[in-house]
């Protein structure tokens, strides 16, 4: 019994730490995102640091540098140059430590507007639910989801009654960063 739960146990705390690793590579940084950036034996370079809205991080020694669209390995690959002028073959870890900035809205005719955390694998459906779904006044075919990239907005039909129904399933997209879903 006692080898099992050592096996099982073994086991699930490897996994955590594969998808971590899989997750941290896949995932890229976005304002208010919270790194633990430390340098290995100089305690004075260990700290947290905040992505800026603008997408720069300040550390010392380096200043400045902008993060946006980096992995935490493109991160620290790009903070150990900068500190190979200062301490030649520094031994850098970044650790993502809290995501902030995983975030959707959904305004209108919802019983709890407002913004939602996501993670990379969520559905238009799942934040419907957590804003503790529509009204009854809500118009459940002409919902959409705006979509902002590169400059320009982009407008996502999604017709909740069809895929609460099981219809028209390919609608239930998976949500991005800053997406809004206005139910009208």
């Amino acid at each position: 019994m006692i080898k099992r739960s050592v096996v099982f146990l073994s086991l699930a705390i490897i996994s955590f730490i594969v998808c971590h690793e899989a997750y941290a590579e896949f995932y890229r940084v976005g304002p208010g995102d919270i790194l633990e950036v430390s340098v290995w034996k100089d305690e004075n370079l260990t700290r947290e640091v905040i992505v800026s809205p603008d997408y720069i991080i300040s550390y010392p020694l380096i200043n400045d540098i902008n993060v946006k669209e980096m992995s935490v390995q493109q991160i620290r690959d790009a903070i150990v140059d900068k500190l190979s002028e200062y301490i030649p073959d520094a031994s850098v870890s970044v650790m993502l430590k809290e995501i902030n900035s995983l975030r959707v809205f959904v305004i209108g005719q919802v019983n709890n507007p407002g913004m939602f955390p996501i993670t990379l694998e969520t559905h238009v459906m799942q934040v419907l639910a957590q804003a503790k779904g529509l009204t009854p006044f809500a118009s459940e075919r002409d919902i959409h989801i705006l979509r902002y990239k590169n400059g320009a907005t982009e407008k996502i039909a999604f017709d909740y009654k069809a895929v609460l129904k099981g219809d028209l399933l390919e609608q239930d997209i998976l949500l991005n960063r800053g997406d809004v879903i206005v139910v009208p």
